[in-house]
């Protein structure tokens, strides 16, 4: 019997992924354990391996398909057998629960419903069941273009479309989602000249979240700087020690341990917005923006923070990063985040507005470090003149959790923690 390739669950919360290259073709051979093909999941490509060695009979999912978990991707003959002729499909996983009242009605074959309406509908995503319960669409009447005519949220958003157009008018109702923000469509004038260059997974799953971000949160943005004289006293200090442990101490980790010490003394900066109350995280995870060229970012989380020593930290971030720009990081790892850092400063940008990441509260911009001339204030000779490493540090914060006075507070918070170092 033929060898069946399913797509694995990639981690605890990890339901689907999207097939972003086939690494072998129907016919070729292929090795045990061999990469087969490579799925992306939350800007994570995962190389899945073969699950035996042989020829490939059918490659079943096509690229730039979205799958969940358990759904068959392909066959291989490890015995020698002929492909064939018909090769069955992988039934979709279909979770029974029972009916509540703000649920969309799903019609099941045999259930009675009109004819053109009796469909086994497969698994539906919590986003698709969401907007058809809030808009009371028969699941049944949509058509799906899916995989094994799964219908997915385009198919459900393009039925309300052309309802809207034959009924006048339709109010789309979207669960709080990344993925459930409709964008208008919008063409822009193409020249002679003009090179288009086609839309990555990682670039369309960046522009889907920053626009969800843009109109869920109402963003804020407030500024202070801070005085690194201490910091780069201790770095200095302290850098060939950390070196002979493997680890290289960058700023960064001075940046996230103050974060951490912030978030302590003001736990409302490490929460979520819920249409049912504030929702404050225990565990404190960062995540930590991490630019991969002209890919885009993606951003590597370092969990339970506050459990780490300036050394954790410092050995935390180096291995994330690295993993995060040679593509090996485990899809768990760009989870549960509850605090992001961005640090633009690499780049020498003073000042930024950076987007929050959904759905947490809050996000630090750090600006290049820059040596400035200030005023200080010394206790023999009063307020003087002095040249001290600076930098500007931006926190953009959801104004329906915080306020101005407790936005600043936290950020003073992050301030403090790098001064007294």
């Amino acid at each position: 019997m033929p060898v069946q390739v399913i797509m694995p669950q990639l981690g605890e919360s990890v339901n689907e992924g999207t097939v972003t290259k086939w690494l072998k073709a129907k016919g070729d051979s292929v090795a045990e354990y061999e990469p087969l093909v490579e799925v992306n999941t939350d800007k994570v490509d995962t190389e899945i391996p073969s699950p035996a060695g042989g020829i490939i009979l059918d490659i079943l999912i096509p690229e730039g398909t979205t799958i969940t978990a358990g759904t068959l991707m392909a066959l291989i003959d490890a015995i020698g057998e002929s492909a064939p002729e018909a090769v069955p499909q992988a039934p979709q996983p279909v979770t029974v629960a029972a009916q509540k009242p703000d649920q969309p009605v799903v019609s099941m074959p045999g259930s009675g419903q009109a004819a053109g309406r009796d469909r086994d509908l497969g698994f539906i995503s919590p986003v698709v069941a969401k907007i058809a319960s809030q808009n009371q669409v028969d699941l049944a009447q949509v058509p799906g273009t899916g995989q094994a005519g799964r219908i997915t949220k385009k198919d459900i958003l393009a039925y309300l479309e052309r309802r809207q157009a034959e009924a006048g008018r339709v109010k789309v109702s979207v669960a709080p989602s990344p993925t459930a923000a409709v964008t208008p469509a919008y063409t822009p004038s193409i020249f002679p000249d003009d090179e288009l260059l086609p839309l990555t997974q990682v670039r369309r799953l960046i522009a889907e979240h920053m626009v969800y971000s843009e109109r869920t949160t109402p963003h804020v943005t407030t500024v202070m700087e801070a005085d690194l004289s201490r910091v780069v006293a201790h770095r200095n200090a302290n850098k060939e020690s950390f070196a002979r442990e493997g680890i290289n101490l960058t700023f960064t980790a001075y940046f996230l341990s103050a974060a951490v010490s912030a978030l302590k003394a003001f736990p409302l900066a490490n929460s979520s917005w819920s249409e049912q109350g504030i929702v404050l995280h225990r565990p404190i995870n960062i995540g930590l923006a991490t630019s991969l060229g002209a890919e885009g970012l993606i951003v590597p989380v370092v969990k339970h923070a506050d459990g780490l020593s300036l050394l954790g930290l410092a050995r935390a971030i180096g291995d994330l990063a690295t993993r995060a720009r040679a593509k090996k990081l485990h899809p768990d790892e760009v989870k549960e985040g509850t605090f992001t850092i961005t640090n633009h400063g690499i780049s020498d940008s003073l000042f930024a507005t950076p987007i929050i990441n959904q759905p947490q509260c809050a996000i630090l911009g750090v600006g290049a470090i820059q040596k400035r001339v200030v005023v200080v204030s010394d206790p023999a000779q009063g307020d003087v003149i002095a040249i001290r490493p600076m930098v500007y540090l931006g926190l953009t914060f959801d104004h329906r959790i915080l306020d101005g006075a407790s936005a600043d507070n936290f950020l003073g918070g992050v301030v403090k923690a790098l001064e007294e170092w």
